[in-house]
């Protein structure tokens, strides 16, 4: 188990306590749907504290932090990114690379 797993896995049980306590005797459909995405975060995340890969899934990084951007539905990753920021972050410079930033 690593430092990042377990503070994911804490992020995301705060994130959903936070959201069920806030809720009404009716929530609505967005509410629902941000207690249910923080509760699978939680759930994956603490899988991953016994996976063989890690948080991010990610062979070469097992113990990597996991993208901040991953699951992100206001800003969602390209198509072909996973979890591993490490992994993300080299396809972001590889692209802008390709595109003559520096």
């Amino acid at each position: 188990m690593s430092y990042a797993d377990l503070r994911e896995l804490r992020s995301a049980l705060t994130t959903a306590s936070d959201i069920a306590f806030a809720l009404d005797a009716t929530p609505s459909g967005r509410e629902t749907e941000l207690l249910t995405d923080a509760l699978r975060r939680a759930l994956a995340a603490a899988g991953a504290l016994t996976a063989e890969h890690g948080a991010t899934g990610c062979a070469e990084h097992p113990r990597g932090a996991v993208d901040p951007l991953y699951g992100d539905p206001d800003d969602p990753l390209p198509p072909g990114y996973g979890r591993c920021l490490l992994c993300n972050d080299r396809r972001r410079r590889a692209s802008a690379q390709r595109r003559g930033w520096r």
